[in-house]
C-alpha cells in the first residue's frame, strides 16, 4: 500500500472556463479532489468573498489558494492598482482560510509596481503574514525573437523571492525543463500548477501526461522531497464540447498526479508485495 505525503491536490477554477466558480466547487468535491484555487476575476462570483465562502460551507471543500487578478483581462478586476489588488488578495485568502496567493511577476510597462516588486512581495508577507509564490512565466515569442513581457523577469530564480510558483505549461513554452527549474526553486518552491505543454509558443495548459513536460518525474521528485505545499490542476478545457468531456480531463488529471505523487520507496514497497512465496518456496506474482 502507498502513502501519499501531505500536500493536497486541489482544482483551479479556471480549469472548468467557460463553467464558473460554483461549478468548479461542485466538480471538484464529487470528483475527490481536496481543495480550490480560485483564479480571480475570470467569473464575477469569484471576486465576491461572501458568495465564495457560502460554497466553501455547502460543498465541505476548502480554499486552498487564491490568484490573485494580474492577467491582461483582469486589468480593472479589483481596481487598477497592481498593489491594491494584491492586498486585496491577502485579505480574501485570510478570509478563506488560503495560505497561498499566487502572483505573476509584473509586466514591462508596469514600471513603477515593477521598480519595486521584489521588495514590494517580501513587505506584503511580512505584514499580512501570506505566502506570496510568484509564478514562473515566459518570454512572449514571436517569429526569430522572443519579447520580455514581464519585469523584472519572467524567470522568478533570477530574484531573490521567498516563495515560488511552477507551472508546467509556462516551463513548457519557455523550453525550460520542469525538474531542472523545480531543482533550481528550491526551498522556495510552494506551490504547483500541474498541467502540460508541448513546447509550443503558446500557452497550452494541457492534461498532465499529454505533453512533454517531466510530470511524473516532477511529482515522484516531490514525493521524496516530502513536499507539502499545495499541487493544483490547472489545465485548458475549454475546448470540450460537454459537460462529461470536460470531467473526463479532470478525471485523468487528478489520476495521473496521484499515480505519480508517491515516495520511491513507498513504490519500491507495493512492488515487493505484488510477489508471495508459494509453500514450495517458488515465487508467484499476485493478481493486482
Amino acid at each position: 500500500m502507498t502513502t501519499r505525503t501531505a500536500a493536497k491536490i486541489g482544482l483551479s477554477t479556471a480549469s472548468v472556463y467557460p463553467e464558473s466558480t460554483a461549478s468548479a466547487f461542485e466538480l471538484s468535491a464529487r470528483l475527490g479532489y481536496d481543495g480550490v484555487e480560485v483564479m480571480v476575476g475570470i467569473d464575477p462570483l469569484s471576486t465576491q468573498i461572501d458568495a465564495v465562502k457560502r460554497l466553501i460551507d455547502y460543498h465541505q471543500l476548502p480554499v486552498l489558494a487564491i490568484h490573485a487578478p494580474c492577467l491582461l483581462i483582469t486589468q480593472r478586476v479589483w481596481g487598477t492598482d497592481p498593489w491594491g489588488k494584491l492586498e486585496r488578495s491577502a485579505e480574501a485568502a485570510k478570509d478563506l482560510g488560503a495560505d497561498v496567493v499566487v502572483v505573476h511577476p509584473p509586466f514591462r510597462w508596469q514600471r513603477d509596481y515593477a521598480r519595486g516588486f521584489v521588495e514590494g512581495i517580501a513587505r506584503l508577507e511580512d505584514e499580512t503574514g501570506v505566502i506570496f509564490a510568484v509564478e514562473n512565466m515566459y518570454p512572449w515569442r514571436a517569429p526569430g525573437k522572443g519579447l520580455q513581457a514581464y519585469a523584472p523577469s519572467w524567470d522568478p530564480t533570477e530574484q531573490s523571492y521567498a516563495h515560488t510558483t511552477l507551472d508546467l505549461s509556462h516551463s513548457s513554452t519557455a523550453e525550460q525543463d520542469c525538474v531542472e527549474l523545480a531543482a533550481t526553486m528550491g526551498a522556495t518552491l510552494k506551490h504547483v500548477h500541474l498541467t502540460d505543454g508541448t513546447g509550443s509558443a503558446k500557452d497550452e495548459h494541457l492534461v498532465p501526461g499529454r505533453g512533454t513536460q517531466r510530470a511524473a518525474d516532477l511529482l515522484a521528485g516531490l514525493a521524496d522531497n516530502n513536499f507539502r505545499g499545495h499541487i493544483i490542476i490547472e489545465i485548458n478545457t475549454r475546448r470540450a464540447s460537454t459537460r462529461s468531456e470536460r470531467e473526463v480531463d479532470l478525471i485523468e488529471s487528478l489520476d495521473f498526479t496521484r499515480k505519480h505523487f508517491v515516495r520511491s520507496a513507498d513504490v519500491v514497497h507495493s512492488r515487493r508485495s505484488a510477489f508471495a512465496v508459494t509453500s514450495d518456496g517458488e515465487v508467484s506474482e499476485l493478481d493486482p
